[in-house]
């Protein structure tokens, strides 16, 4: 399939096989057609001779790639024509990248200026070599956003032609130095290569950043880097998919020193340390065959600016954080204390509550609008009651942050009696009320009093994913409240429309609008029907989110059904009693459809080692266990919250109502189910 699509692409093999599977290759093929050009434009020709220091990639004759940097004072690059970058820099015969610097040499490069992130790629062919420099007939030329460049400011410490005091050391494998200095490391470069099919060989040079200590170094000496959302054209991991060959360069900004690294390295698209790493969309390892060290390299010094860190590197994880993740993972089904590390009083009767872990593992991550069950006891209870609330914080803040509206026992409990370090226990986050926050669709979001708290994390999950991959999902929120004084969130919802930048427009309901102004505190009266979205929403295709009380979701969704909006596109909230009766072509959740039984059928509960005989009428199985003395886990008894998954070890249910929480095909919702036709006996392990 990639070799076909080679045949008409400016991308090789590698690159479009990893573009097919982020699902960009057609976009691509046309963005490469108008980005990858075979000359230098004027604003490219103007900017490398600003440059004092060259990214390069080169290719030694016994075919090991390199990167390295190389430095003179400004204006050692020049282009006298658009097809050409002249190079003046002489020999440097420590440096193990200059092999592959001679006549008709394929070398890659990069210019990038650290003080301002700008940069751009070249590859091509080195002509006109003498000792003094080369000329570089361009093959490919193109920009590169500015994304995870730390700032820095430069200076020269000696003079530019200047060479190293000290010779070039090659070390057997990575010493104390060389790993000291990869962990402290917020950038390094990559040089790769690929022989296409033409005959020509095409060499790449990038940049990689990230928080320091993005780069983990293994007890075997592999390194393993997360790879963040950036062009989608995959010319370095493209060609590492064809090529394993790579060498790498990380600089001590501080000292002038290289290290240069020459290895094999793969890509890795499926990894349970993926998901765990905040930002990362892939992985890949690298393995140094070859080490050298290079004291004094450099006749530059930079400085970090101390505002300098990249926004982007700052919206991903680290390693720590990535292995309490994978560690919390495999805690995902059993209860675990969080501490609540803040409380914010979001409204007159809504109360937010932060929670970490209190037992040294990580966060299980959370998609934006799942809830999180909670576990507490009550004074006076005799056994912990188990509620669900929806988590308001998004997958990317870092905790976990329920927002509770007071109107029960457990939620007035929580208001009075919970304070900072207090402990909750909890499970992992579940629920299948999600958005995607890459669709291209705009989405309508429409929020009713506490309904907020899942679409406030969904709209902060569009807001950063649409900062971290520069695409935000055009979106609209409908948020209606009784007055101004129960409304919640006000200044954070305010933040991040204004951070947006337009792509997220709101629209604010008051049913009593006493002390209120309009414009100011509110830009409608009344709720949110049809009349409303019709008058302010433009024609087009969209995605609604509802949540809300009962009565509130089912009314929208009927406006919505009424308006022929497909069934498929109206996403809600299935949460206890705020199910809505779906009519269409609704997706429900994918459970095992059996009959009923019809006469008795004998139900073991193994774990207890007792057994109760379950009657055609006499109630779900949760009943039945209640009824025997046992104590299941539940909490909506409507087969939306999950929280009564049991393993079945024998036999088979069917369910009374259609449930939307998802269950395994070897477990059951016992809250909503009953034995299945057929089957003799029913185990369960409780």
């Amino acid at each position: 399939m990639a070799e076909q699509a080679t045949r008409n692409s400016p991308w090789h093999a590698g690159e479009i096989i990893l573009q097919q599977k982020a699902g960009v290759a057609a976009r691509m093929k046309d963005v490469g057609a108008r980005v990858l050009r075979d000359y230098l434009i004027d604003q490219h020709r103007q900017f490398y001779p600003q440059l004092p220091f060259i990214v390069l990639g080169t290719v030694d004759g016994d075919g090991h790639a390199w990167a390295t940097l190389r430095a003179n004072y400004p204006g050692f690059l020049h282009s006298p024509d658009p097809h050409r970058l002249s190079v003046r820099l002489s020999r440097e015969t420590g440096d193990p990248a200059d092999n592959g610097m001679n006549e008709g040499d394929a070398i890659g490069m990069l210019g990038i200026e650290l003080q301002t992130r700008r940069r751009n790629r070249l590859n091509g062919k080195i002509a006109h070599r003498t000792a003094d420099g080369f000329d570089v007939i361009v093959g490919q030329s193109y920009g590169n956003c500015p994304q995870y460049i730390q700032l820095r400011d430069f200076g020269f410490a000696r003079e530019a032609e200047q060479p190293p005091a000290q010779p070039s050391v090659v070390l057997d494998g990575l010493d104390d130095w060389a790993k000291a200095l990869i962990a402290k490391a917020d950038t390094f470069f990559v040089a790769s290569y690929v022989d296409r099919d033409n005959g020509e060989r095409q060499v790449d040079v990038s940049h990689r950043g990230g928080k320091p200590g993005f780069v983990r170094i293994g007890d075997d000496g592999v390194l393993t880097i997360p790879d963040f959302a950036g062009n989608l054209f995959f010319n370095t991991l493209g060609n590492i998919l064809t090529n394993r060959r790579a060498g790498l360069v990380f600089a001590d900004f501080e000292s002038g020193d290289l290290l240069q690294l020459s290895g094999e390295a793969d890509v890795i698209l499926a990894s349970p340390e993926i998901a765990a790493f905040q930002g990362a969309e892939r992985l890949w390892r690298f393995r140094p065959r070859q080490v050298v060290y290079r004291a004094d390299a450099l006749p530059l010094r930079w400085q970090a600016r101390i505002d300098g860190q990249s926004p982007n590197s700052q919206m991903t994880g680290d390693w720590q954080e990535a292995a309490g993740r994978i560690s919390a993972a495999e805690l995902s089904r059993s209860w675990r204390p969080l501490r609540v590390t803040g409380i914010t009083d979001e409204s007159t009767n809504i109360r937010s509550f932060h929670l970490e872990p209190a037992d040294g593992s990580g966060l299980v991550p959370h998609r934006a609008g799942q809830y999180l069950p909670i576990r507490l006891t009550i004074p006076g209870a005799d056994t912990p009651v188990i509620r669900t609330y929806t988590l308001s914080a998004a997958p990317s803040d870092g905790s976990y942050r329920i927002s509770v509206k007071r109107e029960g026992l457990v939620s007035s409990h929580l208001h009075d009696a919970f304070r900072i370090g207090d402990i909750v226990e909890a499970r992992a986050p579940d629920g299948t009320f999600t958005i995607d926050e890459a669709e291209a669709r705009p989405a309508v979001m429409l929020a009713a009093g506490i309904g907020i708290t899942p679409l406030l994390a969904m709209l902060r999950h569009v807001v950063y994913e649409g900062f971290r991959k520069r695409r935000m999902r055009p979106t609209w929120l409908f948020y209606s409240a009784h007055s101004k004084a129960e409304r919640a969130f006000d200044a954070e919802i305010q933040a991040l429309v204004a951070a947006s930048g337009g792509v997220i427009r709101l629209v604010r309901l008051l049913g009593d609008v006493s002390g209120a102004a309009t414009g100011e505190d509110y830009e409608r009266q009344g709720r949110i029907d049809m009349g409303l979205l019709s008058s302010v929403l433009p024609f087009n295709d969209y995605d609604f989110y509802l949540c809300g009380p009962p009565g509130f979701m089912q009314s929208v969704y009927d406006g919505l059904r009424g308006l022929n909006v497909a069934d498929t596109r109206i996403h809600a909230e299935a949460f206890g009693v705020a199910s809505i009766a779906r009519s269409g072509d609704g997706v429900a959740a994918a459970v095992p459809s059996h009959p009923a039984a019809e006469v008795a059928v004998p139900v073991y509960f193994m774990r207890s080692a007792k057994e109760a005989r379950w009657e055609p009428g006499a109630g779900t199985l949760l009943e039945l266990a209640e009824a025997r003395g046992l104590q299941p886990e539940f909490s909506c008894r409507l087969g939306n919250c999950g929280s009564c998954r049991t393993k079945v070890l024998s036999g088979a249910v069917a369910y009374t109502r259609t449930p939307t929480a998802a269950v395994a095909d070897d477990e059951a919702l016992i809250c909503c189910s009953v034995p299945a036709a057929g089957d003799t006996r029913l185990e369960l392990d409780l």
